[in-house]
Parts: C-alpha cells; sequence; structure tokens
C-alpha cells in the first residue's frame, strides 16, 4: 500500500501542487465565497483530467522513444498518470458535500 506522500509524488509534484491549492481554494470558497464552491470543485475535475491526459500524452512519447516496452512498465505508467484524475474527482466531491452541508435545513 502507498502512502499519501509517495501518490503525491508519483503524481507529478507541479500539478499534485496544483490541484492541491485547488483544495486549499475550495475550503477558503466554502467559508468566504459559497457561490464559488462548486465553480473551484468543478475546475479542479477539470484540470484532473487535463492533467492525466498530459501523463498520457508524455507516456505515449516516451514508448514511441522506446519501442517495444514491457506491459508492466506501461500499466506502472498508466498508475501513475492516473493519480491526477482522482484526485481532482476527490476534490470535486469534498466541494459537493461542502455544498450540501452550507444548505439551509428546514
Amino acid at each position: 500500500m502507498t502512502t499519501l506522500s509517495e501518490m503525491f509524488l508519483s503524481g507529478n509534484i507541479l500539478f499534485m501542487s496544483i490541484l492541491t491549492l485547488m483544495l486549499a481554494s475550495t475550503f477558503l470558497a466554502a467559508w468566504k465565497a459559497p457561490a464559488w464552491l462548486l465553480g473551484v470543485g468543478r475546475m479542479a475535475l477539470a484540470s484532473g483530467i487535463f492533467f492525466t491526459l498530459l501523463g498520457f500524452y508524455q507516456i505515449y512519447g516516451e514508448v514511441q522513444l522506446a519501442g517495444d516496452v514491457p506491459f508492466t512498465v506501461l500499466c506502472g505508467g498508466y498508475k501513475c498518470a492516473i493519480i491526477t484524475a482522482a484526485y481532482g474527482l476527490v476534490i470535486y466531491v469534498i466541494s459537493i458535500i461542502l455544498e450540501i452541508c452550507k444548505k439551509p435545513r428546514i
């Protein structure tokens, strides 16, 4: 089982840092600007998917240069590339939960 810090480093530190800033923005929006909450969450989801596509582009470029690549190495690259999409999805789910919590109760 991998730790969160290992996943953070595996998912490209620049992309994961940007998504972490979006996570912080989600909590800030829940506190200061609730109208922006779902927008920030959607932006995190879209960014996570975009960063995953960039990761796939890198994988395909390396496979093209190397030629024949073992399937296990290719799957390891996919595993690292998909981390950003999963993190973006987690941020989006957190924004939905915060949006539900801020609704007035009957």
